[in-house]
C-alpha cells in the first residue's frame, strides 16, 4: 500500500523544481549569452587590425592583376568571422569547455594565429614571416575542421569558406612576397 502523500510537502517539491518553461529559457538565454560570447571572441581577432597603421607601405606594393579590391577584405572577413563564431558556438553547445576542450582550444589557436597575421604583414612589413605563420594558420584550420567533425559537421562546414579564403590568401601572401622582394 502506497505511503499517504502530504499535499503540503508535495507542493513544496514541485514549487522547489523549475518547470520546463523556465529551464527552456534559462538553456535558451544561455545559449544566446554563449553565441554572444563566441561573437565577441572571434570579432576580437579583427581589432589586432586596428592598432596598426598600414600607411603607404601597402598602396606601394607590386600586385598581381588578380589581386582583390581593397574594399572586398572587410565584408569577406565580416562574414568569416560570424562563420567561425557559429560553429565554435555548435561545438560549445555540445557540452561547453569541458567536454570540447580539444576543439575549442584548437579553434582559439587558429583565432590567434589569425589575429598574429595583420601585425606581422602590414604592421612591420613581414610578408615573408606572414606567409610562414599562415602556413601555419592553414593547418591550425585543418586541425579545427578534423576536431569540429565528429562534434558537430554543421560546425565542421562551417569553417570550410574560411579555409578557402585562408588559402588564397596565403598564395596572394606568397604572391606579394615574391613580387617585392
Amino acid at each position: 500500500m502506497p505511503e499517504p502523500v502530504n499535499p503540503y510537502t508535495a507542493n513544496q517539491r514541485t514549487l522547489n523544481q523549475p518547470s520546463s518553461t523556465q529551464t527552456g529559457n534559462a538553456s535558451f538565454v544561455h545559449r544566446v549569452v554563449g553565441l554572444t560570447c563566441w561573437l565577441l571572441i572571434c570579432f576580437a581577432a579583427a581589432t589586432s587590425g586596428a592598432f596598426v597603421s598600414v600607411g603607404d607601405w601597402y598602396a606601394t606594393l607590386n600586385k598581381p592583376t588578380w589581386n582583390p579590391p581593397s574594399w572586398l577584405f572587410g565584408p569577406v572577413w565580416s562574414v568569416l568571422y560570424c562563420m567561425m563564431a557559429v560553429a565554435a558556438w555548435l561545438v560549445w553547445c555540445r557540452g561547453g569547455w569541458r567536454e570540447q576542450r580539444i576543439p575549442l582550444g584548437l579553434f582559439l589557436v587558429q583565432l590567434a594565429l589569425n589575429a598574429l597575421w595583420t601585425p606581422l604583414f602590414f604592421g612591420l612589413h613581414l610578408p615573408g614571416i606572414a606567409f610562414a605563420e599562415m602556413c601555419l594558420l592553414w593547418v591550425m584550420i585543418i586541425l579545427t575542421v578534423r576536431a569540429f567533425w565528429p562534434v558537430n559537421r554543421v560546425a565542421a562546414i562551417l569553417l570550410v569558406p574560411y579555409l578557402a579564403w585562408v588559402s588564397f590568401a596565403a598564395f596572394l601572401n606568397f604572391t606579394l612576397w615574391r613580387m617585392n622582394t
